[in-house]
């Protein structure tokens, strides 16, 4: 992929810029953002050159999706007349059912291949942007038809993604979803609702808290705005996690006095002790 075209130079797309060049691509990354952001992104070597969304489309052999759930929709209405027919397109989207969708019915002309990195912080912009980012990271590739994934533009774009240092993951765009709202959207929603809890309750007595409280509301950080898409293309999926999770919580509750709790504390102790190997 001798040109790559990055639309939305924020975090991810940034990150996955410089985590190109640290990888030793030596192709030309093309930038689609605002003026602000392709200003500090070619400052920061993460993007060579800034060009219109039609222009970089048009010389793009892998076209980067990096915008908010909403901006990838939008861009993909209005792609297609643009590419070439070995352009591949993938995007960053947390959510994946309603793009993958988007991308059947108006992608004609090239292939596109749904992708999540599971790599991200509670800042956003192209000043957080690192090249590391996604080193370790799973990488969750949604591709419509299993079939996409064996052509040349697909399988160059794989081999790229284990070089930034990703673990590449195949599921299906309804498989991501599900597992997401638990994994992923769940753990924000919880975190939201705990700060919000004990700003409401507790927030004058901040001083009496432990590191447990800042661990545990670490998620609160993350804007409303990036949450706003995720929320509204999943929200099925999520309603069913909430609901098992507030069925846990009643559940502890119930139990607070009986030892019923202490499985829960194990069955969790074994979860975090798995994630933190």
């Amino acid at each position: 992929m001798p040109t790559v075209a990055i639309f939305g130079v924020g975090l991810i797309g940034g990150s996955f810029g410089l985590a190109l060049k640290k990888a030793g691509f030596k192709g030309t990354i093309v930038g689609v953002s605002s003026e602000a952001t392709l200003r500090l992104a070619l400052e920061r070597g993460a993007i060579d050159e800034a060009a219109p969304m039609a222009d970089a489309a048009r010389g793009a052999d892998l076209i980067y999706l990096a915008r908010p759930i909403g901006g990838i929709l939008d861009t993909l209405h209005h792609l297609d007349s643009c590419v070439n027919s070995g352009t591949l397109i993938t995007d960053v989207g947390s959510t994946k059912s309603a793009i993958v969708a988007a991308a059947r019915k108006h992608i004609r002309r090239c292939t596109f291949l749904g992708g999540h990195p599971m790599a991200g912080k509670e800042k956003r912009g192209v000043g957080e942007a690192d090249a590391d980012l996604f080193r370790g990271r799973t990488y969750v590739l949604t591709p419509d038809d299993p079939a996409d994934l064996e052509n040349a533009p697909a399988k160059d774009f794989l081999e790229w993604v284990r070089r930034i240092g990703a673990r590449p993951v195949v599921l299906t765009p309804e498989e991501h979803d599900r597992t997401v709202s638990f994994t992923s959207h769940l753990p924000q929603l919880a975190s939201t609702a705990l700060a919000a809890t004990v700003a409401e309750h507790a927030g004058d007595r901040l001083s009496v808290a432990g590191p447990g409280l800042a661990d545990t509301t670490r998620l609160a950080l993350s804007s409303f705005e990036l949450w706003r898409d995720i929320l509204a293309t999943n929200s099925v999926a999520i309603e069913q996690a909430l609901s098992a999770y507030i069925s846990k919580l009643e559940h502890v509750r119930d139990n607070l006095r009986t030892r019923e709790i202490e499985s829960e504390f194990e069955i969790a102790a074994a979860l975090a002790a798995t994630l933190r190997k």
